[in-house]
């Protein structure tokens, strides 16, 4: 019984390898570059893309559970469909998918219209899944923490009415959780969602404030400028992808991203452990970078 990570290498997917080798699960990992792999001993590492259809008809040959995982690209719904169409293919009933919560209202954001229309296709293929929403990571907030550090702001633009950010190590064990529960299960089980949030709603207030509190020095919130943030994004990252965030930002300031009730016991009740809050990771950011309060 064998379990294929997609994005084994990524953020989210290097937790869910580590879990499930924590837990003596047989893990596959598809991956571009295996000798920039750095994954733990013991791991299957078959190298390909999605897109690769020799390649991921190979990496799911003889696996029983999947773990589906696709980057913010242009092709994003290929590479899933693919990816789906393969499994079926190769019998593979057990699927856990990394989708973005509220994907089925920020219609007009195209990542997640193309996550929404993943959803919808694992459906309608008739898989027992369970598809996973995360909320805003915790981990975004390391490519702007020079800024909080060195110039005292945070320059997101999320707005007041609120994210609930979560720690990826969090989604991690809450994937690995769901993999196991399917692959050990006497048959598939029926289709869920899962929404991945974390313990507090957070606006952009209430983050610089938690910065200022780490750091024992005022952090002020930047404000919310998309136009300016697609701006600032545009300077690494392709034109198509800094407007996607844009468009997400535009979102964050009208509708917030907001748990439904429940969602956060739910979680709690999964781990069987509170989950990681914003200023533990605040605090373990000040710590790693050696700046002193």
């Amino acid at each position: 019984m064998t379990i294929l990570v997609t994005g084994a290498t990524g953020t989210v997917g290097r937790h869910v390898v580590a879990q499930l080798v924590q837990q003596g699960a047989e893990v596959r990992a598809l991956v571009r570059d295996p000798a920039k792999a750095d994954l733990p001993a013991g791991i299957a590492v078959v190298q390909g893309d999605l897109l690769d259809v020799d390649a991921l008809r190979n990496a799911l040959s003889g696996v029983s559970t999947l773990f589906l995982l696709n980057a913010v690209v242009p092709d994003e719904v290929s590479q899933a469909l693919i990816a789906l169409n393969l499994a079926r293919e190769a019998g593979i009933e057990r699927i856990v998918y990394l989708s973005v919560i509220h994907s089925d209202a920020y219609v007009n954001v195209p990542h997640f219209a193309g996550k929404f229309a993943v959803e919808r296709m694992i459906e309608r293929m008739g898989f027992g899944a369970t598809i996973l929403r995360p909320a805003y990571f915790f981990s975004n907030d390391l490519t702007i923490k020079d800024v909080v550090l060195g110039h005292g702001v945070y320059p997101m633009p999320v707005g007041s009415k609120g994210l609930a950010m979560i720690d990826v190590r969090d989604i991690g064990a809450i994937a690995a959780r769901e993999l196991l529960r399917r692959e050990q299960a006497p048959g598939p089980l029926p289709l869920d969602r899962i929404n991945l949030v974390g313990p507090d709603t957070l606006t952009g207030a209430d983050v610089a404030a938690i910065w200022s509190e780490v750091l024992a020095r005022p952090v002020a919130y930047g404000g919310d400028d998309t136009a300016r943030f697609e701006q600032t994004l545009r300077a690494f990252m392709p034109g198509w992808m800094a407007f996607d965030m844009r468009l997400m930002a535009e979102r964050f300031l009208t509708d917030g991203m907001l748990p439904e009730a429940g969602d956060v016991a739910r979680l709690t009740g999964l781990l069987g452990r509170p989950l990681r809050s914003y200023r533990a990771f605040a605090a373990e950011t000040v710590s790693a970078t050696g700046v002193s309060a």
